[in-house]
């Protein structure tokens, strides 16, 4: 807990005089994306305070926004804990992928389509994995879907998934073969942009639909071996 701390007063100066409990949860949020705080991590609220700086009514209301995001859960008696999925957690976010993420690619107008982003971030994954950074590929991967989403140019869309990738974050924290989840997926990363490329998007749906079929068994699979069925929310 110490060199998380130490990581977090690092992240003081982004709060300015303006320190607010959404620039804070922002802050958190990061910080648990990244691994900082790994799922199950109870979150001290005076250390936590003290290294960001910040009064704990403040931080207790960004524990509420984090709290209401899924990304924390208040244990009575206990304290704030870094939210361990269930494999019916993860389920469920994968069914709202399919749902969102194929209906964006669906509704997707006439080519050309704006791909710049969605390029770097497949780039940005093979970069990655040259440098064997197995844990930047999965952040890679996590920008390559968040601009697929963000083709929908939907603001309430694009906040709606930011939501479901940080939760599906501290899925892949519990895997112990990064490599093994995320190296699939840079090959059929590739395969998507170069549909919507050739302005096929209805081939990028269908070959989106079969990627997250597949990883939703990758992962349930490694899930319940790791956590097991009857982990708690």
């Amino acid at each position: 807990m110490a060199e998380q701390l130490t990581g977090l007063a690092d992240d003081r100066a982004l709060l300015g005089r303006t320190s607010t409990a959404e620039r804070v949860s922002d802050i958190l949020r990061s910080r648990i994306a990244d691994g900082y705080f790994p799922p199950g991590t109870r979150l001290s609220e005076d250390g936590i305070g003290g290294a960001l700086g910040v009064s704990r009514n403040t931080l207790r209301e960004a524990f509420r926004l984090l709290t209401h995001e899924r990304l924390l859960v208040h244990e009575l008696n206990r304290g704030v804990f870094v939210r361990v999925l269930s494999v019916e957690d993860v389920e469920d976010i994968y069914r709202t992928r399919v749902l969102v993420e194929c209906a964006v690619v669906r509704g997707l107008g006439a080519p050309p389509y704006p791909l710049e982003r969605l390029s770097a971030a497949v780039a940005e994954g093979q970069s990655a994995a040259a440098a064997d950074d197995w844990k930047a590929v999965g952040t890679a991967n996590i920008h390559f879907h968040r601009e697929l989403v963000a083709l929908a140019a939907s603001e309430r869309t694009g906040e709606l998934m930011r939501s479901v990738f940080a939760e599906l974050r501290l899925a892949f924290h519990v895997v112990d073969d990064p490599h093994a989840l995320h190296e699939p997926y840079l090959a059929r990363n590739q395969e998507i942009l170069q549909s919507l490329q050739r302005g096929d998007s209805h081939g990028a749906e269908h070959l989106l639909e079969r990627y997250l079929t597949d990883s939703l068994e990758r992962v349930v699979e490694v899930y319940r071996r790791r956590v097991g069925e009857d982990t708690a929310p």
